[in-house]
Order: C-alpha cells, then structure tokens, then sequence
C-alpha cells in the first residue's frame, strides 16, 4: 500500500551540458524538468533537503578513467545529498524519514529503499550528514589515523584548512593532542583558523612563501602534513617533514584545472624515509561506525564544530561547485546547497 504525503510530480535536475577545457564555466551545465514517478513495492519517493557540493566533482566533469565513473553529457549529476520520504512502499522507510543517497543535484528521485541511509536528525541537521558526520568528516579521520597514523603531540600541517575536509582535519588533530598548523587562501579564513578552530599557526598561502611560513609556525619541523592542494604547498611541507614523516595524500586542487609539476624536492623523501600515501575514502566506509562513535558526542558537547556556507536552491548549485574550484573560494567550511523544508 503507498503511503504519502503532498509529493511532488516533476523535479528539476542539474545535467551536465559539455566537457570542460580548463576552468568549468555555467556554460557546462544545463537544468531539466523531469517527471516524478509514484514507487513501486520496495521504493521509495524523496524530497531532497539539500545536498553536497564537493571539489572532487570537477574530476567526474572530465571523460577519463578514475577511481569514480565520469559524469555523462545529458544525464544529470551525482552526489551526496539528504532527503525527506515523501511517498513510501517500504515500511522500513515510512513518510517522514530522513535519508542519505548519492543522487543529489536533482529535487527528487524514487530509488530502492535498500539503496538508502537513514539519518538521525535528532542528533544533528540533516546538513551534518553530508560534512562533520558524513563523508567530509570520514575523509578528515581516515586520512589522519588510518594513512598518516597520526600520533598525540605530534605536530601536523593541513593545506586548506578552512575546507570542508580540512576544518575537519584540524579540529580532529587538535582533539588528539597534536599541534596545528593550517593555511586558507583569504584574511576572513586565516582569522576563522586562528579564532574559532584554535589552530596554533595559521597563514594564508598567497601571502609569502610557504616554507618560510612553515619555518615561523613550526621551527623544528612538521611530523604530519594532510594534503588538500598539492602544487607549492606540498613541495613546501616535503622540506619541513622531519624524518619519518607522513602525507596524507587527499586531494589537489591546485590543479584540477590545469595539471601543477609535482615537487621538485621530491628526492628527499627517500633521504628522510618519507611516506606519501594516498587514499580515497570509499576504502574507509567500513570505518564509519568508529569514527561515528568519536564524532557524535564531540559535535554535541561542542568539542567539533560544523561549519557550512549554505545557498539555496537548485539553480545556484552550478555557480557553487565554480565557487568552490576556484582559487579564491569564498566558502568557509562546507558548501551545501538548500533545497527545501
């Protein structure tokens, strides 16, 4: 028997229009109004609340082999998003459910009930889910604790700290006793670091050299450095590693549109028994449980704190992703699209 609220009968969806060659622009992207089909037994129909705006999108705007299948010229984008069930066959999800699926950019969908993770909203905003609880905060622990095997009072380096994943990086060092070095691209991020997450360096990296910053915030060296940018800054925290030092290999920004040469120093990592490892957190899911039980009752007491830069509606989330890839982003925190009630 279908169970439902008012549903909606057609939703808009963000397609992606043409390949992009070099920096993306509104002109590769398209919207569509699609039909909205009752489910069937074992589905579900959702209302998306809002969804994820994410770097590693621009990767999926390319036709190229990676470790996710590029998006499709015609089809609609991909990506996190939470949602409400507004018309149910499954009595696992009755109306009124919140859930999480991997078919955001659009204003609803049916899918398998199966197919969906249902999310506790009395915990934290549906939002939380797609940044400190979701992905982004799972990418900031893995890469931390599984890849770089951060230890307490070691001293550690992140490159866009004041990114979604990097937020969430600092805020998790600094939770296990280490020290915090961190960089932003703008005045307003460097001040968020410095004032509100309670990094004990930060500095923006257009301003200066980066190894002379380094130098100032961390005299002895650096054991960690979580790498959200490659280009300048990690040839920068491959001089300051002490021996033995880690990278967490996470992303790199710097040359998503434009490839960046890799480090010039790179020979030292085999003089200083260097480990640069990268990783993508799709092989961590297992690891969401763990990481659930340290961040839920940190985000409650206050310990973590869940930044976002929100826009509303579906119509601004191709400008947001642009925002997002540029040099000069102006998001702080994580970048989350609004969709409805």
């Amino acid at each position: 028997m279908l169970e439902r609220i008012l549903m909606p009968t057609h939703s808009r969806e963000v397609r992606l229009a043409s390949r992009p060659k070099g920096e993306p622009t509104l002109d590769n992207f398209a919207f569509a109004t699609v039909e909205v089909p009752d489910p069937r037994p074992g589905e579900v129909l959702v209302r998306n609340v809002c969804m994820s705006v994410d770097p590693y999108m621009r990767g999926r705007m390319n036709d190229s082999k990676s470790y996710v299948p590029p998006f499709q010229i015609g089809h609609p984008l991909e990506g996190g998003a939470v949602g409400r069930v507004v018309a149910s066959q499954d009595k696992r999800l009755p109306v009124g459910t919140y859930v999480q699926s991997f078919l955001g950019w659009r204003e609803a969908f049916v899918a398998p009930a199966a197919n969906l993770q249902i999310v506790d909203v009395g915990v934290a905003p549906p939002s939380a889910y797609l940044g400190i609880l979701g992905i982004t905060g799972l990418t900031a622990w893995a890469g931390l604790f599984r890849i770089a095997n951060l230890k307490r009072d070691e001293t550690v380096f992140v490159s866009g700290g004041a990114g979604a994943v990097g937020s969430a990086v600092c805020q998790l060092a600094r939770l296990h006793g280490c020290r915090v070095l961190a960089s932003a691209s703008s005045e307003e991020k460097v001040a968020y670091l410095r004032d509100v997450l309670k990094v004990e360096y930060a500095f923006n990296y257009r301003e200066g050299n980066p190894l002379d910053q380094l130098k100032t915030g961390a005299p002895n060296g650096i054991d960690v450095y979580f790498d959200n940018t490659g280009g300048p800054q990690l040839e920068a925290a491959l001089y300051a590693l002490r021996t033995h030092g880690r990278v967490a290999l996470c992303g790199g920004i710097s040359g998503y549109n434009t490839p960046v040469p890799g480090p010039r120093n790179l020979m030292l990592a085999i003089g200083k028994r260097l480990r640069l490892e990268g990783f993508i957190v799709s092989d961590f899911l297992k690891d969401l449980p763990a990481f659930l039980a340290e961040a839920v009752p940190a985000l409650r007491s206050g310990k973590l704190i869940h930044r976002e830069t929100v826009v509303h509606g579906i119509d601004a989330a191709p400008a947001a992703l642009l925002d997002l890839l540029h040099s000069g982003a102006s998001n702080i925190g994580k970048m989350i699209v609004h969709l409805a009630d």
